[in-house]
């Protein structure tokens, strides 16, 4: 799945548009998890939003295309891609999904709607049985179909929906932030689920979202690090949790608790000011006015990339410490 030059703004009355996604390119092969990181208000919800094909007045589309299973289609007009993509070429896991449920309705129920919503033609019994297949493969309890969302734990329905959400077998899972009202064990115990459905290859990608970096390292092997409506940072896990480049990678690293013993012992460190409005969003580089290796040159121009496709940062700073270290320069 390759996604180009994605440009999302939100209108906002007789007022400048909020440029929520600004120029944001990605790639995820298959078999990967792919991570988005960054703090509340960078972009990451819009983006799921525009990749998952459910992005609607006020978010409008300026620009950007998707690429999968070898056809290529405009982003813009979210609503003319193949009714067929919706749900089986990708599908959204969203924030709060155990709240999707209706609560006056059994599971099984909504087993059927969701189904049927993609295919007129399968029966609900036949939709049913699918959703008990599915789940006794996943080693979770059939029962739950006949229960209703009161009668199950929060942990208990976040997994329900993402099961149900991948029943039709989508290449691309886009988890926007599926832990974010889970107790930690929840979080473990869902995390778990969706490497699952990758091994059992239900699903053959997934795009997960979240701003806490610890819980990432669990799952994804590549992370984007956005910033403001832009891409920040690139690389493996590793890379960015061991050897981030980018000022505000590092920044966000050392604002997150991390449970692992070895980094107890590091001091929090918040991070300055607040993030742009994106209305009037700064010229140059956009976290110049929280950067604590801000350059004159930095206010002024857009930062170039450093790096490869796999393994970069934009950023002044490091383009300046490459040609200083030797080392590559900065791509066009």
């Amino acid at each position: 799945m390759i996604i180009k030059n994605v440009r999302a703004y939100y209108a906002a009355g007789s007022g400048p548009e909020v440029k929520a996604v600004d120029g944001v390119s990605l790639a995820i092969r298959e078999g990967d998890v792919l991570g988005i990181a960054g703090e509340s208000g960078c972009g990451k919800s819009t983006l799921a939003a525009v990749m998952s094909l459910t992005a609607r007045p006020p978010l409008n589309v300026k620009g950007g295309e998707m690429s999968l299973n070898g056809k290529t289609f405009s982003l813009v007009e979210q609503a003319k891609f193949p009714r067929d993509w919706h749900g089986k070429m990708v599908a959204l896991l969203p924030q709060r999904a155990m709240n999707s449920l209706n609560p006056t309705a059994r599971v099984r129920d909504f087993v059927v709607d969701v189904v049927r919503a993609h295919d007129s033609t399968v029966r609900p019994r036949a939709a049913i049985e699918q959703a008990r297949e599915r789940l006794e493969q996943l080693s979770l309890p059939a029962r739950v179909l006949e229960s209703y969302p009161h009668q199950l734990s929060g942990g208990m329905r976040q997994r329900v929906v993402a099961v149900i959400s991948t029943l039709l077998n989508p290449q691309v899972l886009i988890a926007d932030e599926p832990t974010s009202a889970l107790d930690v064990s929840s979080q473990k115990q869902l995390v778990l689920l969706l490497k699952l459905l990758l091994e059992c290859r239900f699903i053959t990608r997934i795009v997960y979202i979240t701003h806490d970096l610890p819980m990432l390292s669990n799952i994804a092997n590549f992370i984007i690090v956005m910033y403001a409506g832009k891409v920040a940072e690139i690389g493996t896990t590793q890379q960015i949790v061991n050897e981030p480049r980018h000022p505000y990678t590092h920044a966000l690293i050392t604002s997150t608790l991390d449970p692992d013993l070895r980094v107890r012992e590091h001091q929090l460190e918040g991070i300055r000011g607040a993030p742009p409005d994106l209305r009037y969003p700064p010229t140059g580089c956009r976290f110049h006015p929280r950067c604590p290796r801000v350059m004159e040159i930095c206010s002024r121009e857009e930062p170039p990339i450093v790096g490869e496709e796999e393994r970069y940062a934009a950023c002044w700073w490091v383009f300046e410490q490459s040609k200083t270290a030797g080392g590559k320069e900065a791509q066009s």
